[in-house]
């Protein structure tokens, strides 16, 4: 590895704790390395349009990767949900580290007086908040009584405006409230029979150019083997669907063992349908894993629901 280099990150908050991790990661492994970050402004941090308009797939990444291409930095540092599943072939995703809690959760205001112990205590025409189509979809699903309102921001803003009480509850990411210190604002963990992640979700992504050598080598060392299988089956059922983060679709697996278990949703935007299955095999083919899972669905209504005008508005996943 050399003895200089430099990690890319986005500037909010949580993509700056990520870095921080992997940068203290990396000088415990090579104490005499001289490591810095460097912020990196990406399309989604500077628009605040929904994806359709802005572009879709690589608005919070792509100014990363035109950074390694350059070679302004040596490594960049996505949440893995964030990064396109398709990676370019001058780039390699050169480790997935250990992931965080993967299931979503619901906040409330400190000011709530609801007593909630799930999302489904949570009393009939209640304002909640998400900017993303899964969690939508799947909340209209489960509880087509409640009011489902559009928020954008990052973590801290979101629940800025929670507690400015503009809503009942919010659903973000406990990964995100974990990694930032907000544990004890998490009124509850949506179980993935309830709610299932997006793909990626809880995991860091570790992106270099495929021909240095030092580098991805000093990351392959904070690669989690478990985390990669599951999330290598994950992303290759998301690219078998041709969908992105805009699009309600989700996935999750979890290895025991030898053994990898993939499970997977498409769903139309107003959550009245929903097609989910899951699949079971081998870990170490956890990519064809993924492609079997996405032809299962497909085979099953998701082609007639991603063809669909249900997917004409589109906003992002957050």
């Amino acid at each position: 590895m050399s003895s200089r280099f430099v990690i890319g990150s986005r500037g909010s908050q949580l993509a700056l704790v990520q870095a921080e991790w992997v940068k203290a990661q990396l000088s415990l492994l090579n104490p005499d390395s001289d490591i810095r970050i460097e912020v990196i402004r990406t399309t989604g941090d500077v628009k605040t349009d929904p994806l359709s308009v802005i572009g879709g797939k690589g608005v919070f990444t792509k100014e990363l990767e035109d950074a390694l291409f350059d070679r302004r930095i040596d490594l960049a540092v996505h949440s893995l949900k964030d990064l396109p599943t398709i990676v370019p072939d001058c780039l390699a995703l050169a480790g997935i580290c250990q992931r965080e809690d993967p299931r979503d959760a619901f906040v409330v205001p400190k000011s709530s007086a609801f007593a909630c112990a799930s999302i489904k205590d949570l009393p009939a025409g209640a304002v909640v908040g998400t900017s993303s189509p899964r969690r939508l979809a799947q909340l209209r699903y489960l509880r087509h009584d409640l009011d489902i309102r559009d928020l954008r921001g990052n973590v801290d803003t979101r629940l800025r405006k929670l507690d400015e009480d503009k809503y009942d509850a919010v659903i973000l990411a406990a990964a995100g409230l974990k990694r930032l210190g907000f544990e004890n604002r998490i009124t509850g963990t949506i179980p993935p029979e309830l709610m299932l992640p997006a793909v990626g979700q809880g995991a860091i992504g570790i992106e270099t150019r495929a021909d240095d050598a030092g580098v991805r080598k000093a990351v392959s060392a904070l690669d989690h083997g478990a985390t990669r299988t599951a999330c290598s089956a994950e992303r290759a059922f998301l690219r078998a669907l041709g969908g992105g983060c805009q699009l309600p679709i989700a996935g999750y697996g979890v290895v025991y063992g030898q053994l990898l278990r993939l499970e997977g949703l498409v769903a139309s935007r107003d959550g009245k349908q929903i097609v989910r299955d899951q699949l079971s095999g081998p870990a170490e083919k956890a990519d064809e894993l993924g492609l079997r899972l996405a032809d299962h669905l497909l085979a099953g209504g998701a082609k007639e629901l991603l063809s669909g005008k249900d997917y004409e508005e589109r906003t992002n996943e957050a």
